[in-house]
C-alpha cells in the first residue's frame, strides 16, 4: 500500500477530513472533527483506533502492529508499514477505527454527517 492508497481510502470515508494539526510532515483524517487515522510523514507508521480486546489481539497476531505511537496505548495501535501485513487488513483496520469514532460522535453529529 502506498500512503497515496491509504489517503484515498481515508478520504473516500463519508465526511472525512484531511487536517495536519502537527504540522504538515503528519496527516491526520478525521470525521466531524475527530481522529480515525494518523500516517507520518514517511509513511512507515499509521494510528488507527481500535477497542481494546481488539487492540491487544492484533499486536500478539501481528510483530508490525504494536501499541499507538504518542496515543493511548489501550484505544489506538501503531501498524508499521513494511507489507507484512495484507493492505486488505490495513483497509478493515481503517474501517474499524472510523466506525468506532463515529459511534462515539453525538446524535447531531451523527445525523449531521448521515445529511452530508
Amino acid at each position: 500500500m502506498t500512503a497515496d492508497q491509504f489517503r484515498r481510502y481515508c478520504l473516500g470515508k463519508k465526511g472525512a477530513t484531511e487536517d495536519f494539526p502537527f504540522g504538515m510532515p503528519v496527516t491526520v483524517y478525521k470525521v466531524q472533527g475527530k481522529m480515525f487515522a494518523l500516517a507520518d510523514a514517511d509513511f512507515r507508521r499509521v494510528n488507527l483506533k481500535s477497542d481494546p480486546v481488539t487492540a491487544i489481539a492484533l499486536r500478539e497476531r501481528y510483530p508490525s502492529v504494536i501499541p499507538g505511537y504518542h496515543m493511548s496505548k489501550r484505544h489506538w495501535n501503531s501498524v508499521i508499514m513494511d507489507g507484512s501485513v495484507d493492505d486488505a487488513l490495513v483497509y478493515e483496520w481503517v474501517d474499524h477505527s472510523y466506525d468506532l469514532v463515529v459511534a462515539g460522535l453525538t446524535r447531531a453529529q451523527r445525523e449531521a454527517l448521515q445529511g452530508s
